[in-house]
């Protein structure tokens, strides 16, 4: 026993050195930070595997089934979703309605890039320090961005003393626990980040794939009326109109098609190639059976409330937002399309393939109606005039209106229209939370007979989405929202 010892002590110290030698071996393959972001090419890499990674997808999903946008097709797997029924640990939630992942992710990206971009090396010509801003400027465009979006999805109306999420304001990479803070201060940051990059990024608009002056214009006027700073809405919406003016009738069916980028400050490009098809949230793809066209499962129709609130001869809205498909009529199934990102041709590979458009010239207009008739100087004439300069643009042979005749009736016109100008753009479940509004569905829009199914109430808790659960498991700091439990 003694002899085997003295063998095993030496060949045990061995171990211990061949261990810690392959300790000491440096990685080879390990690509860090200070690697990946080394260069200021490397870093514009960075912003732009940001902006691959934004998707509005979720919420013109979201703003679709939790509104009056849409009624049950032939294929109904959201039924607790939208019959308002979700919780925490609700599938539907978890899988295609959380915000954190998505656009926490973008914000750890640009804070990457906010954190590199100072000390990289210049590589090319073009590595000047106006890139380097211009740079900067998109990665705080992002980060402020995705904050609002986060804000709309996980937060009750503004107000500076209540709970927002928390503003990721620099890269973290212990992943720490972090609170929720106040609105004031959140808000207080994301303006701050609207305000700096405005004066960094291009005031071009030859790629509205990427941020520009407009853009953040625009944004600053969405987050303004949100915050109900009226003044600001109204200065911003202005600024973001009188460079990009409304599209005429005739060009107004090419936005959506992708003919033209007439009123767009900012889109995200999608293709074919990605896979990204913003028309499947509302219907699948077409096949070819037996040398006929058939058309896929329809998941959700257009609801008759928003189907019949235009003219449908007159208004140039209507044929650019849906479709009354005769293959559909011909088969006896349901045809009511929601044709808004139809994309290419039936059975080719741009089918339900489309742009989506984050900041356009018609919310602008819609911004400063509505903040001109709710600023204290309450301004219904103005209201009105913005009101017909759109309306103008889109009904032939519209006759104008005349100032409202108070800011209750001007609200509520403003509020029609932004249902028919916004349509699918993942505006209406925020507006009518933001306005104090019920969603009220037509009983053939209703997915059941039952009330609960037809009528979410005003300042019910679920205009709040949950905080996911598997967000409070991994952040004990993190608060839920009233009404839900873990």
């Amino acid at each position: 026993m003694k002899y085997r010892k003295i063998i095993y002590i030496p060949a045990l110290l061995l171990s211990l050195a061949s261990c810690r030698k392959l300790l000491e071996v440096k990685e080879t393959d390990l690509l860090t930070d200070q690697l990946a972001l080394k260069t200021v090419a490397n870093n514009e890499s960075g912003v732009i595997g940001a902006y691959a990674g934004l998707g509005t997808e979720m919420g013109i999903l979201l703003n679709a089934i939790l509104s009056d946008e849409v009624k049950k097709g032939e294929f109904y797997n959201s039924a607790t979703v939208h019959e308002w029924q979700y919780s925490s640990t609700d599938v539907t939630i978890r899988d295609n309605f959380t915000a954190v992942n998505p656009y926490y992710r973008v914000v750890d990206r640009v804070n990457r890039v906010l954190q590199a971009l100072p000390g990289a090396d210049s590589t090319r010509l073009t590595d000047t320090q106006a890139f380097r801003s211009r740079l900067r400027g998109e990665a705080l465009f992002l980060r402020a961005f995705c904050h609002f979006e986060v804000f709309r999805y996980y937060c009750n109306n503004y107000h500076a003393d209540s709970l927002a999420m928390p503003y990721i304001s620099q890269y973290r990479p212990d992943l720490p626990a972090m609170p929720r803070i106040k609105m004031g201060a959140y808000f207080e940051q994301l303006q701050a980040d609207l305000t700096e990059c405005k004066n960094l990024v291009p005031n071009s608009l030859a790629d509205v794939g990427r941020a520009n002056k407009i853009a953040v214009a625009g944004l600053q006027a969405r987050v303004a009326l949100f915050m109900k700073r009226w003044d600001d809405a109204i200065t911003y919406s202005t600024e973001y109109i009188s460079a990009l003016p409304l599209a005429t009738s005739a060009s107004f069916p090419g936005i959506w098609t992708d003919a033209n980028n007439d009123e767009i400050a900012f889109e995200l490009k999608r293709s074919a190639s990605l896979g990204a098809k913003t028309g499947s949230l509302f219907r699948a793809v077409s096949t070819v059976v037996g040398g006929k066209t058939t058309m896929g499962t329809i998941t959700w129709l257009a609801s008759d409330t928003l189907w019949n609130s235009y003219d449908t001869a007159k208004d140039v809205r209507f044929k650019a937002y849906f479709k009354d498909e005769k293959l559909l009529s011909d088969a006896a199934r349901p045809s009511h399309l929601v044709a808004k990102y139809a994309g290419g041709a039936y059975t080719t590979a741009t089918e339900n393939v489309a742009d989506n458009k984050i900041l356009r010239t018609a919310e602008m207009y819609l911004i400063r109606a509505e903040a001109k008739a709710e600023s204290a100087a309450s301004d219904l004439g103005g209201a009105a005039a913005d009101i017909n300069a759109l309306r103008a643009a889109r009904i032939a042979d519209y006759a104008p209106i005349g100032a409202y005749g108070s800011k209750e009736l001007a609200i509520a016109d403003i509020m029609r229209e932004r249902f028919k100008e916004l349509a699918y753009e993942g505006f209406r479940f925020w507006d009518l939370r933001r306005k104090g509004m019920p969603v009220t569905r037509k009983a053939s829009d209703a997915p059941t007979t039952d009330e609960s199914s037809r009528v979410l109430p005003t300042g019910n808790f679920r205009f709040v989405l949950p905080i996911p659960n598997a967000e409070i498991q991994a952040n004990k700091l993190m608060l839920q929202n009233p009404g839900y439990a873990n």
